[in-house]
């Protein structure tokens, strides 16, 4: 129980808050499509809380579940290889996320559909 409350405080949680900003980076991509200043900050204001909710409700007790669940199997069979493997990928792939949208922009990071127009 010691353990899965530090992952928790230290690893996962913070990955959370991680992708938290990347979807306030998208929404304020998006945001930029809206001409009218009061109603772009009321998109902006809502789906931020729309987004910290799904972060805090559904994605971080949802990564939690995956880690609890993988160390479990992963003891049963081989030890703790499991969970390792999902906290790497998972901060390989949160990590990439991050590089191409510093780097080369919020719009690579999105499907091609979801792309603001020129």
């Amino acid at each position: 129980m010691r353990t899965t409350r530090a992952l928790e405080r230290y690893y996962v949680l913070p990955c959370c808050l991680l992708l938290l900003n990347l979807c306030n980076e998208i929404i304020a991509y998006k945001a930029r499509l809206i001409d009218d200043g009061l109603l772009r900050t009321l998109f902006i204001m809502g789906f931020v809380l729309f987004g910290a909710s799904l972060v805090a409700f559904a994605i971080a007790p949802g990564l939690i579940w995956i880690v609890q669940s993988l160390r479990h199997t992963s003891r049963s069979n081989a030890g703790d290889i499991g969970e390792t493997a999902f906290l790497l990928g998972l901060g390989a792939v949160i990590f990439w996320l991050y590089y191409r949208n510093y780097l080369m922009g919020t719009e690579y990071i999105l499907p091609a559909l979801w792309r603001n127009g020129v």
